[in-house]
């Protein structure tokens, strides 16, 4: 089994997972937590969107490698990949880029956010939330100083659809948790791999050998022996009050029939499958479509290992074109089925890669560092429009030097597209006041 870690050493057995267990035990119904709110209205009289998949490329993609390739550069910057023609005149991608290069109609490309966080821990957090850090974090920390995306919109946009509604897989990111508005907006982790032949999520069907009479029988004693005492008070930040919600939604979730078919995912055709490449990352991103179609307005797919301070070419050669066809046919398969105007799809990491490129300490092939002065996000859907570029770095593709862009402006824009006022304030358990982002501008060009 392969471990993916990035240059702190963190792996998957670090990361809190939030998963279903056994329907009985805590992490069960510690995972399950949704609840319907209204969502505000969208101006401009378009279709809004309602659903957002965020790929998350943890460790720090390369912009080089990927979106931004600068052939005009000196040989230890260009590195050692070709560039080619998009379906937009003079803008290129790296040569591993070929079917998104020939979808650029489909999807707008940024490459002019920027930020001071070179770290993971506090780069995670800045791009997640789209607030900085309240105080320096180390490298592989994990820190929640402010709601994440998928816990904003699951709690602005969230209805009672017998799913979750905000998943991760196969692993919640570091920053990707609720903060002040509570555990019942941290995400169901789905850490099973769908490309497995007997795929099945944990406890989201009811046990071999567990009838439906003993099933309803558990839940008639769980009830006749808890006798724990409830503090209303929100402040209190009771976990027993949230506990019984919790269970009611599990019970709800393991004997949901929407559930049970949005999983299913032998239900797509082989092609389908194939389509979208037959791995692990792969058919989560068409596990993601599988569940936005049934409803749920955020999921993350969590793709790590982009952390490439070694063998950056090597390591690039293998990942980029399978990773190319996944995310192309995702838009494409959502375009089809006439999905893409209401979905909101955005590829990124925390920060993306030094320029120049260096074989770094214990490293046996060269490869890249840090770096937060330069990174490319892709964006689909929602109202995006397409053969857009916004932004440029420089020559070398050291800084974002047009049209310079911050995590406020690119989380900003991910709320504004689902109807969602970047600039409302919320209130945490003891009522100090909070602005869900501190420059509620979103990025006016892929407002479109």
């Amino acid at each position: 089994m392969t471990v993916s870690t990035n240059c702190e050493g963190f792996r998957r057995r670090d990361c809190l997972k939030l998963g279903l267990g056994a329907l009985f035990g805590g992490n069960f119904v510690d995972a399950l937590r949704m609840q319907a709110h209204a969502s505000d209205a969208v101006a401009n009289g378009r279709k809004k969107a309602t659903n957002c998949i965020l790929i998350w490329m943890d460790g720090g993609p390369t912009h080089f490698e990927t979106f931004d390739p600068k052939p005009e550069a000196p040989a230890e910057i260009r590195g050692e990949f070709d560039p080619i023609a998009t379906s937009v005149p003079g803008v290129h991608f790296s040569e591993h880029m070929t079917k998104l290069a020939s979808n650029l109609h489909r999807f707008s490309m940024i490459r002019s956010i920027r930020h001071n966080q070179g770290n993971h821990g506090a780069g995670n957090h800045y791009m997640m939330t789209g607030a900085p850090p309240r105080i320096p974090v180390g490298c592989g920390a994990f820190v929640s100083f402010h709601p994440s995306l998928g816990s904003v919109v699951a709690h602005e946009l969230g209805q009672p659809t017998g799913l979750p509604q905000y998943f991760s897989m196969p692993r919640m990111a570091r920053s990707g948790g609720p903060n002040f508005l509570g555990a019942k907006y941290a995400p169901f982790v789905v850490a099973d791999d769908p490309n497995k032949e007997k795929f099945r999520v944990r406890d989201v069907a009811l046990p071999n050998g567990l009838e439906t009479g003993r099933f309803a029988g558990r839940t008639d004693i769980r009830a006749q022996v808890d006798k724990l005492r409830r503090i209303a008070d929100k402040a209190a930040g009771d976990p027993v009050g949230g506990y019984d919600e919790y269970f009611s939604q599990g019970y709800d979730l393991v004997t949901s029939q929407e559930a049970q078919e949005a999983f299913d995912i032998s239900r797509e055709t082989d092609e389908t499958r194939e389509a979208y490449v037959r791995n692990g990352f792969g058919q989560r991103c068409l596990l993601a479509r599988r569940l936005v179609e049934a409803g749920v307005p955020f999921v993350t797919v969590y793709d790590g290992g982009w952390d490439h301070h070694g063998s950056i070419f090597p390591a690039c050669r293998k990942r980029l074109p399978e990773w190319d066809q996944t995310v192309s046919a995702l838009i494409e398969d959502l375009d089809q089925r006439g999905m893409l105007e209401t979905t909101v799809v955005v590829a990124l990491g925390e920060f993306g890669r030094t320029p120049k490129i260096s074989q770094l300490a214990g490293r046996t092939a060269p490869g890249r560092d840090h770096w937060a002065n330069a990174m490319s996000v892709l964006m689909a859907g929602g109202g995006t429009p397409g053969n857009t570029v916004v932004g440029a770095t420089d020559r070398k593709g050291y800084t974002a030097i047009d049209r310079v862009l911050s995590p406020e402006n690119f989380v900003s824009t991910v709320y504004s597209k689902l109807g969602i006022n970047p600039d409302k304030m919320f209130y945490t358990p003891q009522g100090r006041p909070s602005h869900l982002v501190s420059d509620p501008t979103p990025i006016s060009e892929v407002m479109a």
